[in-house]
């Protein structure tokens, strides 16, 4: 037994042409294939859409209110036009509206439309720059060798030979889509894809140009001169305004990336904006002190070592270390370590006399013994 089209949308068999559109929409969307996965739904969609076949369209309603399913089907039904979906214009209008989302449209009913022929812009590039650990802290001037497309001089970008002008694709009208329509018995389908003429610029070059091959630009390598600001660290990125590869059909160009990466130094370790190193001096500078002169990224400085200084001391240099990012001013401290440097030999006359300080040392403490003086000095 046919069921009732009314009863399938749900609606009262007075219910004008908005109500059904309405209940067509909300029934559609619950149960279409893609949606609705259980198990009768799909056979449930096509009830539907067969419901509404029948009661949107107001002749054909008024065959079903008088004769019923017999006044819609068979010989009936190819009289009112039923086997040619593609005169079903109303019912693949709303699906479409429905289920843009499936079809690569957008919600509300309006398939995407975005023109590719206007300006676009550049590809912004990337480049990795190796420092010297002192050009990193100070900073400075570095020229850089890049490759990048530029806009072709001869055309201006056109890529068309001077003289003539790019003319606007037939495929696609300038517009650098193409859209193809499916119309099946559940509704129309539409699908956008690049426009395999103009490759989705919209235009076509007919006379190119012999300096860029119609390609509006050319892959060109330069040098750049960048200043490189003090207090920089690894991956410190710095922007190149307008150095990326040339803007397509008169668009900007894009940017240049600079990531930066420091190479080690053998004496220097960076902590932040704290500069650390180490320094070696003998015993005897340790016990007596003494003036030295140590290396710092700004050159040699005099650095006076108290007396008793013991291993693993850590000295300060003020303003010695590298200048903060954005505020050069502004510098680190650097750290000294000292490590003393106790000799594994030493010749007799030495011995002598550290013998004769051990002696006095153990008088004064009640330790007496060379290998104890030592040891109890220079525990760390």
């Amino acid at each position: 037994m046919a069921r009732d089209y009314y009863e399938t949308l749900g609606v009262s068999r007075d219910a004008d042409k908005e109500e059904i559109k309405q209940a067509y929409r909300r029934l559609a969307r619950k149960y279409h294939p893609d949606v609705n996965k259980e198990s009768g739904a799909e056979e449930r969609f096509k009830e539907i859409n067969r419901a509404y076949e029948v009661l949107s369209e107001p002749e054909v309603r008024a065959r079903y209110d008088r004769f019923g399913e017999a006044g819609v089907s068979g010989a009936a039904a190819a009289g009112a036009g039923f086997q040619d979906m593609g005169d079903m214009g109303g019912f693949a209008d709303i699906f479409e509206s429905i289920f843009s989302g499936f079809a690569g449209g957008t919600p509300g009913g309006q398939p995407q439309q975005r023109r590719r022929s206007g300006p676009v812009r550049g590809d912004d590039l990337r480049l990795d720059l190796k420092l010297d650990f002192r050009e990193a802290v100070f900073g400075g001037e570095k020229e850089i060798r890049i490759s990048h497309l530029e806009t072709c001089e001869v055309c201006n970008g056109s890529g068309a030979k001077s003289g003539t002008r790019p003319r606007t694709c037939s495929t696609c009208s300038g517009s650098g889509q193409v859209r193809r329509v499916t119309r099946t018995p559940f509704g129309s389908f539409t699908q956008v894809s690049t426009c395999p003429t103009c490759d989705g610029s919209g235009t076509v070059v007919e006379d190119k140009c012999d300096a860029c091959d119609g390609k509006g630009a050319n892959q060109v390598t330069k040098k750049l001169k960048i200043n490189v600001p003090a207090g920089v660290d690894n991956g410190t990125r710095l922007r190149i305004s307008q150095e990326g590869d040339a803007g397509q059909r008169n668009g900007p160009p894009g940017d240049l990336y600079v990531y930066l990466f420091v190479n080690e130094d053998e004496e220097f370790h960076r902590e932040g904006i704290n500069i650390n190193s180490e320094i070696k001096i003998s015993y005897l500078q340790a016990i007596l002190g003494c003036r030295l002169e140590v290396n710092t990224v700004d050159g040699p400085v005099e650095l006076i070592i108290p007396s008793g200084t013991q291993p693993h001391t850590v000295m300060k240099l003020e303003n010695r270390g590298v200048p903060r990012l954005g505020n050069p001013v502004s510098r680190g401290d650097h750290l000294l370590t000292m490590l003393i440097d106790i000799p594994t030999k030493i010749i007799p006359e030495e011995r002598e006399l550290l013998e004769k300080l051990a002696k006095i040392k153990g008088d004064r403490t009640g330790k007496g013994g060379f290998d104890g003086f030592i040891g109890n000095l220079f525990k760390s």
